[in-house]
């Protein structure tokens, strides 16, 4: 058996990793009938969200209890009551009346609904009921599909909302009763059937089901050899693979453990062969496969959700996260290279490479992206650009017999589709929950101030109490995102955290733009994955690598600086986010920020041309620091003293050859 063979974890070793760090991929494995009934459903799923996608949605209650039905039933069906290995081979009896609640209770608005939306006042006894077990029915789905943190979080907000006579100092609020709590939650689009259900109902369900279409061509294992004809014969080849494979799946992922997983049983055991430390090795991959989350054009499914919750078009937000994302990924490949440097580690031999010709071959693969990008341009709506980007897919299969949908695979794309969905719409649902609490009681504005306040008190200038509250702000961001899936984790953010941050424009001379609030909270959500304690990303990068779990989400957090540093640097200066600049101007800021990204790296890793002293090493990191931030003076500054680094290096790089040349002759 080859040492490819050893290394390389089996597709069973990549499901229980899935299964223990993705609560979404704890699913049962049926037989017989249930299977049947769940195929079913899941393929009825993706067809009627393919209709109302085509042919336009039904009213928003309808269209939205309807893809909360179709969600809630293959929840209970699919994902067990708990992780016991007994609880995965059938339906549970329990699960069965589980189902039928669901689809009683999101049955209830499409059947009675001219009556609900002609009703005035509160709702009577039995819509109390319905409401209720709504609520529940939610609560628990989410628990399955998605794990605990949201379902607790929610949990805590509903307590707080009904309470609020009785909580602290600024805290306290009129408070509403459980018949108040239960009308706003289920009948009104302030609670579950609110803005991220809407999201998910129509945007994210077609994406979801486009990324699909893209896996059922092969184009991952293309994404892989892609990356290999790029990067592998580079210093540190296989570091530079996992970057470039991980940033494109992040296109048809929207997971940063699934994605660490599947890119990460390739390219991890690559990166070890090659001699990188296997905390390393997993820190890689795992950084890499978080910052799919945010890398354009089509990012991961939170950033249609910032459509609604920031009031942007698509475009726009994928523009502004052009720069910061290829500043995170720079950061990265700069690190993996210099740390290549250090130990003296090369690129992938020739023979492992794959031929130009046959990487060629299945360029048509990404054909689909780049039309996907072009349509979004030209001002296409979000469902009418994911219907082409599937007919685009389809079409452009054919060219190839190897890469053709066939009738089959055309049926496992739409049930593999619907099958993502399905976290995505717990999440969503149960997300609806925090936001229609902050919208009754004013939390938001409440934490708001409040982070504001004790940033103020702390504070002797504006600036100052604008940087503690961004430093209150990212913590309460990490701490939130921790152990959720994307998309839950922008909704408590933005809604819980983004308050903070908009609180100080009135103090300010210059406004902060709403834009780089929210990528401000949309960042340090994602960087969750990798940051310990929970750094579920890099936990499951160590399945595969054999790494330490709180070392290798360390490694992942340094290599992952610039998720840390630069969304400081583009509410500071929103340049960073095209915001009001022109094309010169971002080309310098390119060009002084990866400079700055080039001597951070350094710094942190602390090799340059030769291994940096730790004094050496601090200076970098401030060099790097002035070159990121887009201002005039500390641009001049930083590319000054960077230019004077690089001079050091190599006058002491080349006297360091002649000492042991003249060694040698002597």
């Amino acid at each position: 058996m080859s040492d490819s063979t050893k290394e390389n974890p089996t597709e069973t070793n990549q499901e229980e990793l899935l299964q223990k760090y993705d609560a979404e991929a704890n699913t049962r494995k049926l037989g017989g009938v249930a299977a049947k009934v769940v195929f079913f459903g899941l393929l009825a799923f993706s067809l009627f969200q393919l209709y109302t996608g085509a042919f336009g949605q039904y009213t928003a209650y309808i269209q939205r209890t309807v893809h909360l039905g179709f969600a809630l039933s293959l929840i209970f069906l699919l994902f067990p009551a708990s992780k016991k290995k007994g609880n995965k081979k059938k339906v549970a009896w329990y699960d069965y009346i589980l189902v039928l609640l669901s689809i009683i209770v999101c049955g209830y608005w499409p059947v009675y609904y001219d009556t609900l939306v002609q009703q005035i006042g509160g709702i009577d006894q039995a819509q109390v009921i319905i409401g209720g077990l709504a609520i529940l029915l939610v609560l628990e789905a989410t628990r399955r599909a998605v794990g605990l943190p949201i379902t607790i979080i929610a949990i805590l907000f509903m307590i707080y909302a009904l309470l609020g006579p009785d909580m602290p100092g600024g805290l306290a609020h009129r408070g509403l009763s459980l018949e108040q709590l239960i009308d706003s939650m289920f009948f009104t689009t302030e609670g579950i059937l609110g803005t991220p259900l809407q999201v998910s109902s129509t945007y994210i369900f077609l994406f979801l089901l486009f990324g699909a279409f893209l896996v059922q061509t092969g184009v991952g294992n293309y994404f892989n050899d892609l990356a290999i004809a790029l990067a592998g014969k580079r210093t540190g080849g296989p570091a530079k693979v996992a970057i470039f494979s991980s940033a494109l799946n992040g296109t048809i992922s929207g997971s940063s453990v699934a994605n660490t997983v599947t890119t990460g049983s390739y390219t991890i055991p690559m990166m070890k062969k090659l001699g990188y430390r296997p905390n390393f090795a997993g820190a890689v991959e795992a950084a890499s496969s978080t910052g799919g989350q945010i890398m354009p054009p089509i990012m991961g499914a939170a950033a249609f959700l910032m459509i609604e919750f920031a009031g942007v078009g698509y475009w726009e937000i994928a523009k502004a996260a052009t720069i910061p994302a290829i500043l995170y990924f720079s950061g990265i490949w700069i690190m993996t290279h210099l740390e290549a440097k250090r130990m003296g580690l090369h690129g992938l031999p020739k023979e492992q490479i794959p031929s130009k010709k046959s990487v060629l071959k299945k360029i048509h693969l990404l054909l689909p992206i780049v039309a996907i990008v072009l349509l979004l341009f030209q001002g296409y709506s979000i469902e009418r650009t994911a219907l082409y980007g599937i007919g685009i897919t389809i079409l452009v299969s054919l060219f190839r017999a190897d890469t053709r949908i066939t009738p089959g695979k055309f049926v496992i794309a739409l049930t593999s589709g619907a099958r993502t969905a399905l976290g995505v719409a717990a999440a969503t649902a149960c997300a609806g929950i925090i936001v229609g609490v902050v919208t009754k009681t004013g939390l938001g504005l409440k934490l708001g101030n409040s982070l504001v306040d004790i940033a103020g008190s702390l504070a002797s200038s504006p600036e100052t109490q604008l940087l503690l509250t961004l430093f209150f702000t990212m913590i309460a961001s990490i701490i939130l995102g921790m152990g959720s899936p994307t998309t839950a984790n922008y909704i408590i953010t933005s809604t819980i955290a983004l308050p903070a941050i908009l609180a100080l424009n009135d103090q300010l001379e210059v406004a902060i733009p709403v834009l780089a609030g929210h990528m401000f909270v949309f960042y340090f959500g994602i960087v969750a994955d990798i940051t310990p304690p929970v750094a579920l990303a890099a936990f499951a990068a160590t399945g595969i690598s054999g790494g330490e779990p709180i070392r290798t989400g360390v490694n992942a957090s340094k290599l992952a600086i610039g998720a840390f540093i630069i969304p400081y640097m583009f509410v500071l200066q929103p340049q960073l986010l095209m915001i009001d600049t022109h094309f010169w101007e971002i080309i310098w800021i390119l060009f002084t920020a990866i400079s700055g990204m080039i001597a951070i790296g350094a710094g942190l890793i602390g090799f340059w041309y030769r291994k940096l002293h730790w004094t050496l090493r601090i200076v970098s990191v401030v060099i790097g620091l002035f070159l990121i931030y887009p201002e005039g003076n500390t641009d001049l500054f930083g590319l000054g003293a960077f230019i004077v680094m690089i001079v050091m290096q190599l006058v002491w790089k080349k006297g360091n050859q002649t000492d042991k040349k003249q060694q040698v002759s002597d």
